[in-house]
């Protein structure tokens, strides 16, 4: 053998096992960013059908999410149904509503999966078979997942099992988010039948009492009072801006250095970028009524309520301290508990009402001891998801 022939026969044995390994490397790779394009493909659709399903199974929500669901199905046609019409719909083949909505009816009967035949004689149409699959919210069936495919073949009826798996879940959430909405509605009605019945007979006490002796200062009164309850019993709304709920807050205490006088006196510390954050409507005069009712008006001699709001972090935080004449902790903390009564006005229905909207860890915060004052703190998120500026009032300036 030449030494030309046995030098390409060297280069040949070294160079084909790299050649190869490079070959299979570039090819994995190739595989896995195919892999990685289609799983974050999948999450994109899964994401974008999430958002309407989060507001439960309506016409205009299943309209949306089912324009992402067929993408995870990869079938040709999908809907969404109530049991009793088809409310959303994506891809061809909408003539076979009736046969989508007869297996939906029986799905809502027996609550099971099935595959029906669908009834077309069209040779042009790819519809075959309708896969249908219940959508079930604690524990009951509130709807169907209908996968309308050539042929019903265990892969596509395991992805639509795991796909109404999902959706179900989706609708769950809205649930519990349509609860808690509920719960803090309720609460908030409650809050307003139990601290109006005494400040309107204090501020009305005061106001007649001005009535012979100064007029004008009795019609500027009754005009804060005017505005107040107006802010206080508005239907508009979960949230309101700081800002409204400090305006409030200064139409309130208004009336009770009137009644008050010199006793009382108020200063306020907040930082100007904390003005607009969104609060829970009615979660902040409360603690201020409760400061002044059950702090100072039991305090012999002058007394001083100081609110103060900050930024900290991704959170505003707030808080209400009087020098009045404090109360037991084990008292309080059984109030914020729902153990035992107390007469501190609106602090267990705020607490639950942060800790239903924004989570456990917001709840209040109320540092106190028998003559040694109270100081009331809560922490806001800067951007909660359900709180929106249009659910506000109008701002007022602080």
């Amino acid at each position: 053998m030449s030494s030309l022939a046995v030098a390409v026969l060297i280069a040949v044995i070294l160079v084909l096992p790299v050649a190869a390994l490079w070959w299979w490397a570039h090819t994995r790779r190739g595989m896995g960013s195919e892999a990685d394009r289609a799983t974050l493909r999948t999450l994109h659709e899964a994401n974008r059908a999430a958002r309407p399903l989060r507001e439960g199974l309506t016409e205009a929500a299943a309209e949306r999410a089912v324009r992402s669901l067929r993408p995870l199905l990869t079938a040709p046609a999908v809907a969404l149904s109530n049991g009793h019409a088809v409310l959303g719909w994506d891809g061809p083949g909408e003539r076979h509503r009736e046969d989508v909505l007869t297996a939906a009816t029986a799905v809502l009967e027996d609550g099971r999966a099935r595959v029906d035949r669908v009834s077309c004689t069209d040779p042009a149409c790819r519809l075959r078979d309708v896969i249908s699959v219940p959508l079930v919210v604690d524990g009951s069936v509130v709807g169907t997942l209908h996968a309308l495919v050539t042929v019903a073949g265990a892969p596509v009826i395991k992805a639509s099992h795991e796909v109404a798996d999902w959706v179900s879940g989706q609708l769950e959430l809205a649930e519990v988010d349509r609860r808690r909405s509920g719960l803090a509605e309720a609460e908030l009605r409650a809050l307003r039948a139990q601290i109006s019945p005494h400040f309107i007979y204090n501020a009305l006490t005061t106001i007649a009492a001005f009535v012979r002796t100064d007029p004008d200062r009795a019609r500027e009164l009754l005009l804060e009072f005017a505005d107040f309850t107006r802010y206080s019993f508005r239907r508009r709304g979960e949230y309101t801006a700081l800002a409204d709920e400090l305006q409030s807050i200064e139409q309130y205490l208004t009336l009770e250095r009137a009644r008050f006088g010199e006793r009382l006196r108020v200063t306020l510390r907040v930082a100007p970028d904390c003005l607009t954050v969104m609060v829970p409507y009615l979660s902040l005069q409360p603690v201020v009524e409760n400061a002044v009712r059950h702090g100072l008006e039991p305090k012999s001699g002058p007394g001083e309520v100081v609110i103060e709001a900050r930024s900290d972090g991704a959170d505003v935080r707030i808080s209400v301290e009087d020098n009045g004449v404090g109360e037991d902790p084990r008292r309080i903390q059984e109030a914020l508990d729902g153990v035992a009564q107390a007469d501190s006005i609106g602090l267990s229905n705020v607490d639950m009402r942060l800790r239903a909207t924004f989570g456990e860890q917001y709840g209040l915060v109320v540092e106190t001891a028998p003559g040694a004052g109270t100081k009331v703190l809560m922490r806001i998120p800067r951007f909660a998801p359900r709180a929106h500026p249009n659910d506000s009032a109008t701002h007022y300036g602080v």
